[in-house]
């Protein structure tokens, strides 16, 4: 089958950092005109290519079981039809067709069509899965989504229950597999491997942040996400900031490896972990595990293990203004993680050609071959034929 492949290149390489995304599309994709995930996965990288050996298969000393349990409890109590259209293989490319948008319909059993009883084994799977924090955090979000239906007058892409659930694989203490939530800002991708945990990408969002009236009036998301970047921001030197800002203006939407996103070649850019002191070094891994925190807290300690590895080699970048009332973007890049911050241009109720405060999408992923845990997949195989 011949396949025509596109080549995007984004502009300010000396700014922004050379960004290149190759894809494919095919008819049928489930995203319409954008990109499919028919390319081999390759993941993140930066112009030098994939770093090697930056993940290993070991054990971490943090059960999974209480995930595996909720994960088995819920499917079993889907209808063997749901069952069928809501598990994939492990290795499916389902993983990479996550998106922000709705077209056409999601794959999976959506909470619009699950019972009481269900949603409550599907948020009992999150709450096993995610902390405290991260758990209220997603409700929020897809209270928020029940928000923005209200502001446009219900329109069919938004809604608190327009989300879907994918498992793939069959929960195992020994057999990688993992689940997906999948909807309109939010996305978390769960990989599973023994007592190893891979979350990436995760992709959250909201449109407004804050409900203001409705039936979900007073809840408010991704404040400490916008305030701490910008108290990290500004604990840097003038000196230190004019390596760190990229651009002072910011006029658009600036967020790189969101959906489809997931082989772009994205070099280093701002200002590099080395050069901070030990007081700004501890407010950029707090900052980092704002975003880390929202897994299981012992997982999150271990990837915050992994963050800390590679911090002297982790660069900050900045778009935007500095004041109580800019908007902005911020970028968090090291060989194993990769977090965007971004106020992006608003589009419901209503669009703006300027970001606005009230319009937010974050991402988080594992560069170097392991978002899905594609990298521990690998290995996995190489040792266990398949």
């Amino acid at each position: 089958m011949l396949r025509k492949i596109g080549w995007i290149t984004f502009p300010l390489v000396a700014v922004l950092g050379t960004c290149v995304v190759v894809y494919s599309q095919r008819p049928g994709a489930r995203s319409g005109n954008n990109p499919t995930t028919d390319d081999p996965f390759v993941g993140i990288t930066t112009s030098e290519g994939i770093r090697p050996e930056l993940f290993s298969i070991k054990s971490t000393g943090v059960s999974t079981e209480p995930v595996r349990d909720a994960a088995k409890a819920f499917l079993a109590g889907l209808s063997e039809e749901q069952r069928q259209r809501t598990v994939f293989p492990v290795d499916d490319s389902e993983w990479r067709q996550w998106d922000n948008r709705h077209r056409p319909k999601r794959q999976g059993v959506g909470f619009d069509e699950m019972s009481a009883e269900q949603r409550t084994l599907a948020f009992e799977l999150f709450g096993e899965s995610l902390s405290a924090k991260g758990l209220k955090k997603t409700q929020d979000m897809m209270k928020l989504n029940g928000t923005l239906a209200e502001l446009a007058n219900n329109f069919d892409e938004y809604g608190e229950w327009l989300y879907w659930i994918t498992v793939m694989g069959e929960p195992s203490d020994t057999e990688p597999w993992g689940w997906q939530l999948d909807g309109h800002h939010v996305v978390v991708n769960y990989f599973v491997l023994g007592d190893q945990v891979v979350m990436s990408p995760v992709f959250m969002g909201a449109e407004p942040v804050e409900a203001k009236a409705g039936k979900f009036k007073g809840t408010i998301v991704m404040q400490d996400e916008q305030n701490e970047g910008l108290a990290f921001m500004l604990s840097l030197t003038d000196d230190q900031r004019s390596k760190a800002i990229l651009m002072k203006d910011k006029n658009g939407n600036n967020n790189l490896t969101e959906a489809y996103k997931d082989n772009i070649v994205l070099d280093y850019a701002g200002i590099i972990g080395a050069e901070l002191s030990d007081e700004q070094k501890s407010g950029l891994l707090s900052l980092i595990e704002e975003y880390v925190g929202n897994m299981r807290d012992e997982h999150a300690e271990i990837r915050m293990s992994e963050v800390k590895e590679h911090l002297d080699e982790t660069y900050f970048a900045w778009i935007g203004g500095t004041t109580d009332d800019s908007v902005y973007y911020y970028r968090i890049h090291s060989p194993v993680v990769l977090i965007e911050f971004d106020h992006q241009r608003r589009v419901a109720p209503f669009r703006t050609a300027e970001p606005t405060r009230d319009h937010i999408h974050t991402v988080i992923r594992t560069p170097n071959g392991n978002d899905y845990g594609k990298d521990l997949l690998r290995q996995h195989y190489h040792t266990h034929p398949h």
